[in-house]
This record gives C-alpha cells, structure tokens and sequence, in this order.
C-alpha cells in the first residue's frame, strides 16, 4: 500500500496508535496543538507546521510573506486552544542556489510576524535542500479555565467561524492574520465548548470537531460567509487555508457574543451541533438538505 492510498490522516491515526503518553500530557495527537502539565495555573501549548515550495508556496512567492505565513500558522493553531504564543524554533532546509537577499527576506518575514505576536526567536537548524522547506515549532501557553479543545462540543452548541471562507488561491493563504486576539477574547468572556482553527477546509475541520466530540452537525450554506474571492461555494469550504476560527459555544451565549463581539473581524453563525446518530448536513440555499463528507485539502 502507498500513502496515497492510505491518505494522510489514515496514516496519521496509524502512528497515533503506537504512541503510549506519560501523565505529563494532558492532550497529544489530535488537536492543533499538543497540551502538557506546566503550572498550577496554566497548561503548556506545543505546535509545529511545516512548509514546502510547491505545496504551501510557489516559487517566486514574495520571501517577506512566505516568512510571515511559516510562523503564523504555528500562532493560529495556539490561539485554536485560547493560548498565547511564547517560543519558537526555525528549522530551515535551502538551496544553495538560493538568492541571499531572498533567504534574508524569508527570515524578515518571520521576524516581523514573531515581533507582531510577542514571539521570541531561540534558536534552529540550517540545512541544505533541493526545495525551500521550513518547519517551526512554537510553544505557547494558556490558563487552565480557558483551554479549548476539538473534542468538547455539546448538542445544540451554535457552531460560529470568523472572516470569509475561500479565496487562498487569491494569495490569502500568504496574507493572513492569525485570529489570536479574537480567541483570548472568546475564551475569557465565554465558555467556548470547542475551537479549530481552518487550515484543511471549513467541512473538514468541522469534521474534525464532530468526530473527536462523538457529534453531528447542520449547517446552513446561506449563512457561511463566502469571499469574494472564492471559485463558488463549493470551493470555498474545500480549499483550506482560510486560518479562521470555527468555534461552538452553547446556544444560550449565542446572542450575547453577537451583541458584545467588539472586533471588526466578523463572526457568522452557520448551524448546530446535533447528535451524532443524525449526521452531518449541509442545507443548501434551495432548502434541499444534504447529507456531507468532511473533505478538504489532504497531502496524499
């Protein structure tokens, strides 16, 4: 059997099934980021992502965005849990053909963006390879009581997301912002039930909430906020690397976060959790409903 065969998330569940944990860990595989013991208080957020010329970027891509995106999608999976980023590592593969002058913009990217998030540079590696490849690990850290996961979301939860969907092959995928601030606020104002952050696609890492909470979902296709930039709606919630939040919080709360949410991001209610005997469901403009596949981007 090939990767590709398997899938990337087939296979990620297959390593996840080797790994036995000690009791420092509170939360390993399967969340955006891992969640360890640290303090009384507080628990520890530790995340990496990795980006390939080809697959993430395309050659030519400006070095000051491609620097910014390697280290914003790390801080978009901490604030995923209601954290804050603290450390990072840069671990960096290049072509020895490779420009000078591109290479330091690579590293100003990543500079600006740490210096925007309150993230300290510590250190790395430096390699030689065929394609620009870089990869940062990123610590952070978040209170106890705040702390939100994937797998937590409640029947009849309001399921929100933040900003529009779709429009990364318009280039948002290199000019995004991390919805860092928007989290800390939903975490210390509201009892968030569940948080991902869209790296794959809106119906895949929904998907993701639904199946490590045991639910299902409804959802309403007029009330997803698509971008202009979109190739259509269908698109728009496959495509991935939109970095916006979907969140759930009890229906309750729902009126009161729109009433008080003080951020020109916007936020949109597009459905309900529901049981997970019900299923997933997309309802469609003309009312017709239809039963869905989480699918999104995958590697393989």
């Amino acid at each position: 059997m090939r990767l590709k065969d398997l899938g990337e998330f087939n296979f990620i569940n297959r390593i996840s099934k080797t790994i036995k944990l000690s009791s420092r860990v509170i939360k390993g595989i399967g969340d955006d980021a891992a969640v360890l013991r640290h303090t009384k208080d507080k628990y520890l957020l530790f995340t990496a992502d990795m980006l390939v010329e080809g697959k993430h970027f395309h050659k030519g891509a400006k070095a000051g965005l491609v620097g910014g995106k390697a280290l914003s999608c790390s801080v978009s999976d901490i604030a995923a849990m209601g954290g804050v980023p603290k450390f990072a590592v840069i671990s960096i593969g290049l072509p020895g053909s490779l420009g000078l002058k591109y290479a330091d913009g690579i590293y100003k990217g990543i500079k600006k963006a740490a210096d925007r998030f309150g993230v300290d540079l510590v250190g790395g590696d430096t390699v030689g390879s065929e394609k620009i490849i870089i990869n940062i690990a990123l610590t952070g850290e978040v209170e106890k009581k705040s702390l939100a996961l994937r797998s937590n979301a409640e029947e009849n939860d309001a399921i929100f997301v933040t900003g529009n969907i779709g429009g990364s092959i318009k280039l948002k995928h290199l000019n995004f912002t991390p919805r860092l601030k928007e989290a800390r606020f939903l975490v210390k104002n509201f009892t968030v039930n569940s948080m991902i952050d869209i790296s794959d696609g809106l119906l895949a890492d929904l998907g993701r909430i639904l199946k490590e909470s045991g639910k299902g979902a409804i959802i309403y296709e007029s009330a997803i906020p698509v971008s202009k930039n979109a190739l259509g709606f269908d698109s728009a919630v496959r495509d991935g690397e939109d970095f916006e939040l979907i969140f759930t919080l009890p229906e309750s709360s729902a009126c009161r976060l729109k009433k008080f949410w003080p951020f020109k991001t916007k936020i949109s209610e597009i459905g309900r959790i529901c049981s997970f005997r019900k299923g997933f469901f997309l309802v469609r403009k003309n009312g017709k409903s239809e039963r869905i596949k989480p699918a999104g981007f995958t590697h393989f």
